[in-house]
């Protein structure tokens, strides 16, 4: 009988072991009567579960029972005591009724239990508690029968209550482990078998034997508690080996962690069993996607693309191939964690199944892999390539551009700079025209190691397809860069004729300043007339020398702007010509020529001038008698005064205005320097004319 079917019952109190004994070890049953009316039926399932309790050992030496009828009738004392005799006859060794005091006193003579002793198979006496202790000593009674014994009635039927889920429980649980134990010995059809079974207990294991654990250390610890024999102690209940059986429970933990022990090997087995199966199957979902929807995803991708944009599109097609690529790659990863841990703690006849599905799982990821990043390094020269095209095609634009537009530089300065920028741009198509050619080379090497990636499919049309395209690209770029550089030629030599006229035109323009120049140093410098015929006949010849330089410069002039115009004519410079430079500079040789005439003039008037006067003036006074002809003074007169009136005259220029020879204070001082020399000859005249009109003695 089990306490959960009667605890109603047994929680009323109406009997109980409370662990005390009698002088001859036999237990104590206590049957506590109260003035209610007590339930024979529920007193007799009480004792009879009661009963149930001690060994056989116990058992065998006798019951004393102890029926406290202090607050019950009489009747209802003696139909228990009788009803003993049915339930417990062998059983019980000792009936003590515990009767009231002055109570039965006069009711009792007529019912003797004594006399009934053969009758009911015990003994039967009354006594009043403080009398007990005659028949079982103070500490085996309980507080109520003034003992010392501590029971605690609630506390023992909880005890009783887990003892009792354990040892259901846990025989269960062993009977179930030793089936799943003795199964997995069998063959391994039957361990398939068992294992697509549920292997799992009824009842934990693991709280089970915890349970147990705390009962069999519930039990030695009351029972050394009890040993100590103490009172007020911890409440001592009926748990010792004799009742709970302790040797009972710790067989039934000792078989159950036997049991538990093989079970978890079994689960071990099962386990390992099931990973590995498991790790199987999902080694093989890898490798068949892998090999099948993933290499395929692969086979459909050769293309390059034929611009930057079909690169990217191509691109952004392959990371979505690589982001479906990396989930399985993970389970790669976590497969391959999972197998080194089986290899590091596996059996030796799962170690070469072990090793070949990760070989297996690592060829077929790692060739894969491979293939993934070959694929993306083709797409990124791809897009590399393309990306330098387009760069260098925007440079030829540019440098087409500027060979196209019109040349209208301000200077040669701003000549030399475009020819310099022009060159810069040539020199930097050449680098793009490189770079394209080291990126497609790079591609090309790529292209001829394809094959070897493409799982048995002829890739040939599409590499061929693809290789025409990179030779395409970069032949069209070499024959654009060629195109461009016969303009650039074109437009160099242009652009240095345009050098050269500048050069002219600014050269001529200088002529003219240059001539203008001497035109002012003749004006204003050369001045003298010389004192002497000498001296005159001396800046004749520096006058013509200056000439000279003034024709030269007016010839280097007019070479000039001839040379202007031939290259204006080579460049088809209709719009351009020299401008007012001609017109200047033939302005400036018309006003320089008048003015040298009238230079040389001036120098030949002073030179006939000087002649005339030294011929009169170097006569010595001894040859005062050489008379000399009036026709010499007057020409001298004739001349220098033709002289002085020739330095008031300004030179007029063929365009009317008029410009004079130094200052008016060098004028006066070459005409003093005339007079000076007149006056000399006048002076030698009249000399002359007075030596005539002497009379001869």
């Amino acid at each position: 009988m089990e306490a959960t079917k009667i605890l109603p019952v047994l929680k009323k109190k109406l009997a109980f072991l409370s662990g005390g004994k009698d002088r001859r070890s036999g237990l104590i049953l206590t049957i506590p009567l109260c003035t209610e009316q007590t339930s024979m039926e529920e007193l007799s399932a009480t004792l009879d579960y009661l009963l149930g309790i001690p060994s056989e050992k116990c058992k065998a030496r006798g019951f004393t029972v102890i029926v406290d009828g202090r607050k019950s009738q009489w009747n209802i004392v003696k139909t228990v005591v009788l009803m003993l005799q049915n339930v417990i006859p062998a059983e019980v060794s000792l009936v003590c009724v515990v009767k009231p005091d002055e109570f039965w006193d006069k009711k009792v003579p007529h019912f003797c239990f004594w006399k009934e002793k053969d009758r009911l198979g015990f003994e039967v006496i009354l006594v009043s508690a403080n009398k007990l202790t005659r028949y079982i000593e103070p500490c085996q009674l309980t507080d109520e029968f003034g003992g010392s014994l501590v029971y605690d009635h609630l506390d023992w039927l909880n005890k009783r209550l887990v003892f009792e889920k354990f040892t259901k429980e846990s025989t269960s649980l062993l009977d179930e482990l030793t089936v799943i134990n003795e199964n997995e010995k069998g063959s391994q059809a039957e361990k398939d078998r068992s294992s697509e079974s549920n292997i799992l207990p009824s009842f934990d294991p693991e709280t089970v034997l915890q349970t147990g654990h705390e009962l069999l250390s519930e039990l030695q610890q009351r029972r050394f508690n009890g040993s100590e024999g103490g009172g007020g102690g911890t409440a001592w209940s009926p748990m010792d080996d004799e009742l709970l059986a302790q040797p009972q429970v710790m067989k039934l933990l000792d078989s159950l962690r036997e049991q538990y022990t093989k079970y978890q090997e079994v689960c071990r087995q099962r386990s390992k069993r099931s990973q590995l199966e498991e790790i199987q199957t999902k080694v093989m979902q890898v490798v068949n996607w892998l090999e099948g929807p993933g290499t395929e995803q692969l086979r459909t991708q050769w293309g390059i693309g034929d611009s930057i944009r079909a690169t990217q599109a191509l691109q952004q097609k392959h990371e979505e191939i690589e982001s479906q690529h990396s989930e399985w790659f993970a389970v790669y990863v976590e497969l391959n964690q999972q197998i080194a841990a089986l290899l590091s703690a596996g059996d030796e006849e799962d170690l070469m199944e072990l090793k070949g599905l990760q070989q297996q799982l690592s060829d077929v990821c790692y060739r894969q892999a491979s293939q993934l990043e070959f694929r993306q390094n083709v797409l990124q020269s791809a897009h590399e390539f393309h990306m330098t095209a387009q760069d260098m095609s925007q440079q030829l634009d540019g440098l087409l551009g500027m060979l196209c537009a019109d040349v209208a530089p301000a200077d040669g300065a701003a000549i030399q700079q475009t020819l310099k920028h022009l060159e810069e741009k040539l020199k930097s198509v050449e680098g793009a025209l490189q770079s394209l050619r080291e990126k497609g080379q790079v591609l090309l090497d790529q292209m001829s190691t394809q094959t070897s990636f493409s799982y048995g499919k002829d890739v040939s049309i599409e590499n061929k397809e693809n290789i025409d395209h990179i030779h395409s690209v970069m032949e069209d770029m070499q024959l654009r860069k060629q195109r461009c550089e016969d303009m650039v030629d074109v437009r160099r030599l242009k652009m240095l004729q345009m050098v050269q006229l500048f050069k002219c035109e600014e050269d001529a323009s200088q002529a003219v300043e240059w001539l203008g120049e001497l035109l002012d140093a003749l004006l204003k410098t050369h001045i003298r007339l010389g004192d002497d015929s000498q001296e005159t006949k001396v800046l004749l010849e520096k006058h013509k020398k200056f000439v000279d330089v003034a024709q030269s410069t007016y010839d280097y002039g007019r070479q000039l702007l001839q040379a202007t115009v031939v290259l204006c004519q080579s460049l088809r410079c209709t719009t351009r010509s020299s401008g007012d430079t001609l017109p200047r500079l033939n302005r400036v040789w018309k006003q320089f020529t008048v003015t040298s005439d009238e230079r040389q003039h001036r120098l030949e008037m002073a030179s006939a001038f000087h002649t005339a006067a030294e011929k009169i003036l170097r006569e010595s006074p001894e040859l005062a008698e050489l008379m000399v002809d009036v026709e010499a003074y007057e020409e001298v007169e004739t001349v220098g005064k033709g002289l002085l009136d020739r330095l008031t005259v300004p030179v007029i220029f063929p365009d009317g205005s008029e410009q004079f020879f130094g200052s008016p204070g060098d004028m006066a001082s070459s005409a003093e320097s005339i007079r000076e020399r007149m006056k000399l000859v006048e002076e030698k005249r009249f000399l002359q004319e007075e030596v005539e009109h002497i009379p001869i003695c």
